[in-house]
């Protein structure tokens, strides 16, 4: 299913273009904890990224979702620290929780309370509302 999906699929992100990019301008950096896959952009291959620096992406391990790449990623790959995780040692803050992707759009979803999907009770209405009429 993969070399069907990369050949006929542009949602997931990874298609024959990317991996031709990859090998033609790309250097692997490294991966995370999801499996998804961090390049650089060789030294004088191609044209240079923003500000004329060298390019960095992401290929990902299935549907590409900008929430799956964690914090330490996601400051290499925009350019805030110039030392990607695998050459330095990244320790969390102690409050700072576990990387989670976004979760819109699945049982996970966060629903808050009086919400129509949520599990709670609404409150009752305290009557101070009015609602706008027409004159």
């Amino acid at each position: 299913m993969g070399l069907f999906k990369e050949i006929f699929s542009w949602w997931s992100g990874n298609t024959w273009g990317t991996r031709l990019t990859i090998a033609r301008q790309g250097r692997f950096i490294g991966s995370d904890e999801f499996g998804n896959r961090y390049y650089e952009q060789i030294e004088g291959k191609g044209r240079p990224g923003p500000l004329g620096r060298q390019r960095r992406w992401v290929t990902y391990i299935d549907l590409a979702e900008a929430s799956k790449v964690p914090p330490e990623w996601h400051g290499w790959l925009h350019y805030i620290v110039d030392v990607p995780p695998t050459e330095e040692r990244y320790t969390p803050r102690p409050w700072e929780k576990p990387h989670r992707p976004n979760m819109t759009g699945t049982p996970e979803a966060y629903r808050p309370p009086g919400s129509i999907l949520g599990s709670g009770q609404r409150p009752k209405a305290t009557g101070d509302y009015k609602p706008w009429r027409p004159e």
